[in-house]
């Protein structure tokens, strides 16, 4: 995109939830990091009822599952409107995928937040009920994201934690971006331990390596934490390390 003077134009990387409850919006992510960024204007927020398109005058969102079973599923017709309403606008939607948060769907990780944050944004929908009717998310080629193996009572909450994995990775939002190379999962592995002052407390000593000055054993001994840590609480990452040739042994 260029400017009035065909001058290169930075795009503000942009987030569109659509949602029954847009008054739940920006909640957590207008505080903190995120806030302050939404402040900063180094990323958009936006959101869309999707209650706005219902076709009745009740404003019905859902009806009862095809097949029998409890509970109710969303309508592909309603759903459809909301998504088209944003996916129909012209440059600004170009490059953002539409994702569904869904326990069913491929796992966030940080891979996936980086790939998020490295594009234009993304358009998230908050499911309810039972969830929506499968023909919206083949005819629409949504995307879904799963934030863990459990169910949450809507898709909100997971929102939540996907726009703030990925906003703290775009540009300017960390003062020192540095800090984000050393972070769990970024290089495979969980992150060693910290410590800072007192150097001595309740008879525990911080380790004599980190006070030492010495930074390249400062650096081998938080790679070993690291190594160690992983290995026995997440021995799925550890494998998915070894096999990549970057550990030790």
């Amino acid at each position: 995109m260029a400017d009035g003077n065909g001058q290169p134009q930075n795009r503000c990387w942009s987030a569109t939830v659509l949602t029954l409850f847009p008054e739940m919006f920006p909640g957590p992510l207008g505080s903190s990091l995120a806030g302050k960024a939404l402040e900063k204007g180094l990323w958009r927020l936006e959101t869309v009822d999707i209650r706005d398109f219902a076709r009745d005058k009740h404003r019905a969102v859902d009806d009862t599952p095809f097949g029998g079973g409890p509970g109710m599923v969303m309508r592909p017709d309603v759903l459809a409107g909301a998504i088209d309403s944003v996916t129909s606008g012209g440059p600004d939607i170009e490059g953002r995928p539409v994702v569904y948060l869904s326990p069913r769907g491929r796992r966030l990780d940080q891979a996936l937040a980086r790939q998020l944050a490295d594009g234009d944004g993304v358009v998230a929908i908050c499911g309810r009920y039972e969830g929506v009717d499968q023909r919206v998310l083949e005819a629409r080629s949504v995307d879904e994201v799963s934030v863990g193996d459990y169910v949450l009572s809507g898709g909100e909450p997971a929102a939540f934690v996907l726009l703030d994995a990925v906003v703290r990775l775009l540009p300017g939002v960390i003062g020192e971006p540095a800090a984000l190379e050393e972070e769990s999962f970024s290089r495979g592995l969980l992150e060693y331990p910290h410590y800072t002052r007192p150097q001595s407390w309740q008879g525990r000593d911080v380790p004599e390596v980190l006070t030492s000055g010495h930074h390249e054993n400062i650096r081998a001994w938080r790679l070993a934490r690291a190594e160690e840590l992983t290995k026995e609480r997440r021995p799925d990452l550890w494998e998915r390390y070894r096999g990549s040739g970057k550990s030790r042994g």
